[in-house]
């Protein structure tokens, strides 16, 4: 896929985080970006923004009718959007909130495949590009989806669900030009992490096996691009994380 202005980006969470590391990446590229997120405050100036919550179907379609009125169909979809909630499965005598699990497959899981299978199906309607694909959803799963650690049952379930998602997408989508690719990041310096104490930081930069360093947001942005122009990426979940395992705590 190339990308230029007539390429618009669709990024779910793209008002924080990685998403909007994402999102001002390809900005500053003069590419058009569109994002859905609960709170679109932290989006990039001059991208065009709809306020989802992408657990709900209804909501998503309402934003991509949005967007898409402003930018066109979206030819690549970063799906950022999700939350990370930490609760034991039993603890201080007592089971894990069902209603929290819930809300968190509902947010990581239901909500990437709500926005992911909505833009398949904008992307199945485009005319193929000069090498015959029409789209590149990239989902984001998580390394937790592999080694969760403590107090992450629901959220290594949510990013569990994520990562084998890819694989039966992208063959569901492979006649119509569409492919699917997810990444799996480690621990990245977003806003949450640099609010951290440094000595905290810096030990959660040493379970890293090289470099002994945090992921830079731009660094999953970059690694978006590359998916986004190299056609033979398909159907897989790249991890990006230094060689981290997580240990239990």
């Amino acid at each position: 896929m190339k990308l230029d202005h007539t390429t618009p980006v669709l990024i779910s969470g793209g008002a924080s985080g990685l998403g909007a590391a994402t999102a001002q990446y390809f900005q500053a590229q003069d590419i058009p970006v569109g994002v859905i997120d609960l709170n679109t405050d932290g989006a990039p100036d001059g991208a065009v923004t709809a306020k989802t919550d992408i657990s709900d179907a209804g909501q998503v379609a309402a934003a991509l009718a949005l967007i898409r009125a402003e930018h066109g169909q979206e030819r690549l979809v970063v799906n950022c959007a999700g939350i990370a909630p930490s609760a034991k499965t039993v603890s201080r005598g007592a089971a894990h909130d069902p209603a929290l699990f819930s809300k968190v497959m509902q947010i990581n899981l239901i909500g990437t495949f709500n926005v992911a299978s909505q833009c398949a199906l904008g992307m199945s309607a485009l005319d193929p590009m000069e090498d015959g694909e029409r789209g590149v959803i990239i989902n984001t799963a998580s390394i937790a989806a592999y080694e969760g650690q403590m107090g992450q049952v629901a959220y290594a379930a949510s990013k569990g669900g994520v990562a084998p998602m890819t694989l039966p997408m992208a063959r569901d989508m492979a006649k119509l030009g569409v492919r699917i690719m997810a990444i799996a990041p480690g621990i990245f310096l977003t806003p949450i992490v640099s609010r951290m104490p440094q000595e905290v930081q810096d030990a959660l930069a040493g379970i890293s096996e090289f470099p002994k360093l945090l992921g830079h947001p731009n660094e999953f942005a970059r690694l978006v691009e590359t998916i986004a122009t190299n056609t033979m990426l398909n159907g897989e979940v790249i991890r990006l994380d230094a060689g981290t395992r997580m240990q239990a705590k």
